[in-house]
């Protein structure tokens, strides 16, 4: 009776998690091992000869120059966009949760811009920056908005910043506007009742009592940052000279238009180390701070 209510269990076990495992297995396992066997030959096209190369690509991917370029540039990528979204995020849930009339009404406005997809965000900002702003500065005799953004190696990195944070920071407001519903309101009314101004308030009982919904803006943000593909291809593709070329459309173009698909699959792999041990970091360090929060 027991050895048959043992494979009963295990029965229902595989039931409910075999398709599960057997679509994890497909959709991630599997391409991800095959990558990394991509890594390891000297594959140039879909039907050309597979040559086993060893870890050549991988010290390939190391002596490449522009691949640590477009990879320092996205980690500064990456810095301005934590700080600005998350800021600009929280500010924005803070904004629409304080009572203001209409405040549903800019729920939904700030929102909306996640909705669009990354390609055409990307077009419909270089029609703004190639053409309208300069007609707005040109009119208002605004010299910084005449200037050409996306020619311009410096401004056209900002301008990309600038799309990112017009997109993200909406959706993570979602993400704080349910961390500040969450906080106790007798703790506040508390506070407020011993003295403590809007300001102490904030700082010193909303904002640790935040900490959890930041761990997981940040994590978001982390993860869309360096993978920001669609947004740069759109915007910039890379230009110009290759000045906003990110690290994701740098692997993307040595694999599928240089056609080297080991020494681009073996960037991808760096790639994946490097993300898996920032956004672990990120992780292991913002729970501490929550515990100690």
């Amino acid at each position: 009776m027991t050895g048959k209510s043992k494979i009963h269990r295990l029965a229902d076990q595989a039931f409910f998690m075999g398709p599960t495992t057997l679509f994890f297995a497909m959709a991630i396992l599997i391409p991800f091992a095959y990558g990394f066997y991509l890594t390891l030959t000297s594959i140039t096209s879909p039907v050309s000869p597979v040559e086993f190369a060893g870890f050549a690509n991988y010290a390939k991917a190391f002596q490449d120059q522009q691949f640590w370029d477009s990879m320092w540039l996205t980690l500064k990528y990456v810095g301005g966009t934590i700080a600005f979204v998350n800021a600009i995020g929280f500010a924005l849930a803070f904004l629409v949760t304080s009572g203001m009339r209409g405040q549903n009404f800019f729920r939904t406005a700030f929102f909306t811009p996640n909705l669009i997809g990354g390609l055409m965000l990307g077009y419909i900002w270089q029609f703004i920056f190639v053409q309208s702003l300069p007609s707005v500065g040109e009119k208002l005799g605004i010299e910084a908005l005449r200037l050409g953004w996306l020619g311009d190696e410096a401004l056209s990195f900002w301008a990309l910043v600038i799309v990112t944070i017009w997109k993200s920071a909406g959706y993570m407001m979602i993400i704080f506007i349910a961390g500040l519903i969450a906080v106790p309101r007798d703790v506040i009314e508390a506070s407020t009742i011993d003295g403590a101004g809007p300001w102490r308030r904030l700082t010193r009982i909303t904002l640790p009592l935040m900490v959890p919904a930041f761990v997981v803006t940040v994590f978001l943000t982390l993860k869309d940052a360096f993978m920001v593909y669609d947004l740069n291809y759109s915007l910039t593709e890379g230009g110009p000279y290759g000045s906003t070329k990110m690290v994701s459309m740098h692997v993307v173009q040595k694999a599928f238009v240089e056609t080297n698909y080991g020494l681009g699959q073996a960037e991808a792999m760096l790639l994946f180390v490097i993300v898996a041990v920032v956004t672990g970091l990120q992780v292991y360090f913002s729970k501490k701070w929550e515990v100690q929060a």
